[in-house]
């Protein structure tokens, strides 16, 4: 029985964090046993916001891939490729532009929570404007039946639907097939400081971190605010420290103590966060070994092998779509 296909991605703008890990590539992992998946490194949507300091976005394309294999991303179940690599992305992204109205894009709530959120970057561009343009080319280009996605981000697939729903009303009913979202429950890990992770805040762990490193962010993290001495009953629940051992703790019975203790006053934060840092890097090691024996060159094969094939079906779905312009014509 022929295996639905999926297509997931993310944008190579800076090494993979614990949140990345335990927002979407733990469940990439099971996925990949189950359906054909398509795994994109979005070089192109990067370079949307980007674009006046593009230096950094191929290095960090080979570190994700690295990132990725290390995690568990099998690169023969999985097709592991390049965005930038196969131009028929853009070309179905221009075909999808011309039929694209822009009150669709204008009403995008995304697009304009991130002009008020990203700070310094003149984001108010033809490019970033039209990204779920080339989002939904970049699904489409693959016959993805599923999409992966959180309830926060229905309405950009569902933007995709309307795109293809579009030009199937326009042109033809048998190239496209509208995605089915595929609902996950996506674990949003809170940052070390107890705001949104996020790269401009600096405030999380990256899978690539040293033992070192990892100690030091532990022990740096913020925890209840109202505690100034160890005596003092703490708050566990939303206490980042807390969520992290939950996440990370293997030993449950270790984590539901230091909570029992915590909530009454017998335990300090250096403790807590001295057992956190020893969870963490234990979690992290086995992923720090298997990065270790992947090297650039290893990565760039991954790439163009999984680009190689990405590309076979890129280049027929496109030639399907030009054949029935060009008959309209």
């Amino acid at each position: 029985m022929k295996k639905q296909k999926i297509l997931s991605g993310m944008r190579p703008t800076g090494r993979l964090h614990l949140g990345h890990l335990v927002g979407a590539l733990n469940n990439w992992i099971k996925l990949q046993e189950e359906f054909e998946c398509f795994f994109m490194v979005a070089d192109w949507h990067a370079l949307m916001s980007e674009y006046e300091n593009p230096s950094d976005i191929r290095k960090n394309s080979i570190e994700i891939v690295k990132d990725w294999v290390s995690c568990g991303i099998d690169p023969r179940k999985s097709v592991v490729f390049v965005q930038s690599m196969i131009p028929e992305h853009l070309e179905l992204a221009m075909v999808f532009g011309l039929l694209t109205p822009l009150g669709w894009l204008e009403r995008c709530t995304t697009y304009k929570e991130q002009l008020r959120e990203i700070k310094g970057r003149m984001l108010a561009t033809y490019g970033f404007l039209g990204y779920p343009v080339l989002q939904t080319a970049d699904i489409a280009l693959y016959v993805a039946d599923i999409v992966p996605v959180g309830v926060d981000q229905l309405p950009h697939l569902e933007l995709a639907r309307e795109i293809i729903r579009r030009f199937n009303s326009l042109y033809a009913k048998d190239i496209f097939k509208e995605p089915k979202p595929m609902l996950t429950k996506v674990s949003k890990l809170v940052g070390l400081d107890n705001r949104k992770m996020s790269k401009s805040y600096g405030n999380f762990i990256s899978l690539s971190d040293t033992a070192e490193t990892v100690k030091k962010k532990v022990y740096g993290m913020y925890t209840d605010p109202n505690r100034t001495r160890a005596d003092i009953p703490g708050t566990v629940e939303g206490n980042p420290v807390f969520i992290y051992h939950d996440l990370f703790n293997m030993n449950k019975e270790e984590v539901s103590d230091l909570k029992k203790r915590y909530q009454q006053g017998k335990v300090g934060d250096v403790e807590v966060k001295q057992k956190l840092t020893i969870a963490i890097n234990a979690f992290l090691e086995p992923i720090r070994q298997r990065r270790l024996n992947i090297s650039d060159s290893d990565a760039e094969k991954i790439i163009k092998d999984g680009t190689e094939r990405a590309r076979e079906t890129a280049k027929k779905t496109m030639g399907k779509v030009k054949k029935c312009l060009h008959q309209m014509m």
